[in-house]
């Protein structure tokens, strides 16, 4: 019989495993790999880990959590969701103020633009420029004149 140590061990082994496909990802075919869409887990520690912080967690409720990372680069907020509605509803809010927000997978990332292009090679996503939308839904066409 595995002893304690082992089993726990196992199970650490089986959750890394869980996402190797999400962190080795595909190139675009030309052996470049410059087209990757591979995007970091929905979790702010993990995310912060890949960007080379420690994240302070200032809001932790049932529709989100947000982290805080400060780094020699600047500042930033991981913000995850435990939903893709969620998500969505964080979005269409963040819209009504403009800017551009790394967004992936249940999670986005708000900075000053200039860290935004930084993050996305740690973490993947994808930077979204919300004040073109503003007041609708992002990723909804614009209204027409």
């Amino acid at each position: 019989m595995p002893s304690k140590r082992q089993r726990v061990s196992g199970a650490a082994t089986a959750a890394g495993l869980a996402f190797l496909p999400l962190a080795a990802g595909c190139g675009g075919g030309d052996g470049t790999g410059a087209d990757t869409t591979v995007a970091a887990p929905a979790r702010v520690e993990v995310i912060a880990s890949l960007t080379g912080c420690e994240a302070e967690i200032r809001v932790e409720a049932d529709e989100l959590r947000e982290g805080v990372c400060r780094t020699a680069e600047g500042e930033y907020l991981i913000t995850t969701f435990p939903a893709e509605r969620y998500q969505l509803t964080w979005l269409d809010s963040a819209a009504v103020y403009g800017g551009r927000y790394l967004v992936g997978p249940r999670w986005a990332i708000t900075a000053r633009p200039e860290l935004l292009e930084p993050l996305r090679e740690k973490v993947g996503g994808t930077v979204r420029d919300l004040g073109a939308s503003r007041g609708a839904a992002p990723g909804a066409p614009p209204a027409s004149p």
